[in-house]
């Protein structure tokens, strides 16, 4: 039987500026599956002002993470409505509680492991250089200024915003690394982890697209011309 013979039950896992948001976005395009980002279906819940997003607002607004507990309960509702369909979760499960939560009601046939390495990812993120007062954003990688530290039109300094300075994105990165390992051995021990690794997206991207073909019907281009 062919991939479409069962529904695909898969996780996508990579630290922030792995490209894991480009690579979940190009799977959606290309397969016939739900992404799910439990960051959006935060952000949703707590514009709709649900009873699990005035909860998970009361956290968020004390600087405080979100309990396993709450995040497990919004990510296994919202995939009751998706039983039908196979799908991608992404940013869910971020723990070990979240991931065995998770195996107690679905599952898991792949988790996609994106593994880029540290100092790339600290170079990704820390790229971004700001002038304060016009607001002109500069990134070391594809637009830099034309001398190093100087805004182009007016000579002035330019500035880091907290979230780009380097010690902030270590101490993200590495507070990453502390939470999911126990995730990915997890995953690995079960013998559903697979690792693309590299240093360019557009690079590893034809290793995921490869892999997926196997698992999971694409979407027919003609059907998707049609109205």
């Amino acid at each position: 039987m062919g991939a479409s013979a069962r529904l695909l039950r898969a996780v996508i896992m990579g630290a922030p500026g792995s490209g894991k948001g480009t690579v979940s976005s190009r799977i959606t395009k290309h397969f016939a599956l739900k992404h799910l980002s439990s960051g959006d279906l935060l952000r949703d819940n707590m514009l709709r002002g649900t009873e699990i997003g005035v909860l998970a607002k009361t956290f968020i607004d004390q600087g405080k993470l979100i309990p396993d507990g709450v995040m497990t309960r919004l990510a296994l509702h919202e995939l009751k409505n998706l039983t039908q369909y196979s799908w991608l979760l992404d940013g869910f499960p971020r723990t070990l509680p979240q991931a065995e939560a998770l195996d107690g009601a679905y599952q898991i046939d792949t988790v996609i492991n994106l593994n880029v390495p540290f100092e790339v990812i600290k170079q990704r993120l820390t790229a971004r250089w700001i002038h304060p007062a016009s607001g002109r954003v500069y990134n070391i990688e594809f637009n830099p200024p034309k001398a190093v530290g100087i805004d182009d039109l007016t000579g002035e300094p330019l500035i880091q915003r907290d979230d780009d300075k380097p010690e902030t994105v270590v101490k993200r990165l590495k507070a990453y690394e502390v939470q999911t390992q126990p995730v990915l051995e997890y995953y690995r021990k079960k013998g559903v982890l697979e690792t693309f690794s590299g240093t360019e997206t557009n690079k590893i991207w034809p290793h995921v697209y490869a892999f997926l073909q196997t698992k999971v019907p694409q979407i027919n281009q003609k059907a998707s011309v049609t109205p």
